[in-house]
């Protein structure tokens, strides 16, 4: 295979690598101890394989998928040596993704015959949400568009200031009413004002509360009823936030709002400082939803467009 004969982008790589070096660091170390005193692939390579892939967040599932690839290729290839390993490593799981994120990198298309583009983005609090849409924001005025935040999560006047510190930092206009008010009614607010303003980019905030789902659905549901009266297909895309150093309660996460509403978008935030890297690879494959961006650091710049090639390249960079 030739996923990996690429040159990447030399400082973007270079934060992926930096951002991901605690997740791969782990990831060797248990990997490294697996194979040791092994030369070849054997059943007991693979058995300790999969509890390293398991034990690194991979997912129980993703982790049977990657064995059963392995084993294909041991049984096709008669001899695989446990030096080999990172390398069949590597591109059977750029293979794995590419079933689910097709081509090198998917950021969010904006049609140019699609004005305003509706982005609803959901998670629970703290995941890193508001942040987030702050920094895509930034991302799609660089690219000569004009943004309109919406706070839709009213349960909090912490996040309507934060999105505001957000709107204001990026210089876009937001739309926001007092604290506890209706979201749809924020919502509906926003698209007005953005189909006034003529803007490209719609980004609506919504409220992260996971501990009903029957409310979370019937408040997301609402609130895309009532947009549609502004643009009739809106949202254009539902984007869902999940903070990847959770490691496995991003999944449960990915579970509930996957459940709640139609997230066809992801993104995995905070992958810097965590061992749990492995995450995004499980998420990706599990749900079939392509990962759009990934967080690799604080800065405004470090929401990257997630490329499979370039994660697994930095994953299992030795």
């Amino acid at each position: 295979m030739s996923f990996f004969k690429k040159i990447f982008s030399s400082e973007k790589k270079e934060t992926l690598d930096k951002g991901l070096e605690k997740s791969k660091t782990s990831f060797f170390t248990k990997l490294n101890k697996a194979v040791a005193g092994k030369s070849k692939v054997d059943d007991d390579v693979l058995d300790n394989l999969e509890e390293v892939l398991v034990t690194s967040d991979v997912g129980v599932d993703t982790t049977l998928k990657i064995i059963e690839r392995i084993e294909e290729r041991v049984a096709r290839d008669k001899y695989l040596g446990t030096s080999e390993l990172n390398q069949i490593l590597r591109e059977e799981i750029a293979g794995l993704l590419s079933e689910t994120n097709s081509g090198e990198e998917r950021e969010i298309s904006i049609p140019i015959d699609v004005k305003p583009y509706v982005i609803m983005v959901v998670g629970v609090n703290g995941v890193g949400k508001t942040t987030t849409i702050g920094k895509l924001a930034n991302q799609f005025k660089n690219r000569g568009l004009n943004v309109v935040l919406g706070a839709a999560d009213t349960f909090r006047a912490a996040a309507i200031d934060q999105l505001q510190v957000w709107a204001d930092r990026v210089s876009v206009p937001i739309v926001k009413q007092k604290m506890g008010s209706d979201p749809a009614s924020v919502a509906f607010d926003t698209l007005q004002s953005a189909v006034t303003q003529n803007a490209d980019v719609v980004i609506i905030d919504t409220a992260g509360r996971l501990h009903n789902k029957v409310n979370l659905m019937n408040e997301l549901t609402k609130v895309k009823r009532v947009m549609q009266k502004v643009v009739p297909d809106a949202p254009h895309e539902v984007l869902l936030v999940l903070d990847g150093s959770t490691g496995q309660n991003a999944f449960e996460q990915a579970k509930q709002f996957t459940a709640a509403t139609e997230v066809n978008a992801l993104a995995v935030t905070k992958l810097d400082g965590t061992a749990k890297g492995g995450v995004v690879i499980g998420i990706s494959d599990q749900f079939q939803i392509p990962v759009k961006y990934i967080g690799v650091g604080e800065g405004i710049e470090d929401l990257q467009v997630f490329n499979k090639y370039e994660f697994v390249d930095s994953f299992f960079k030795a």
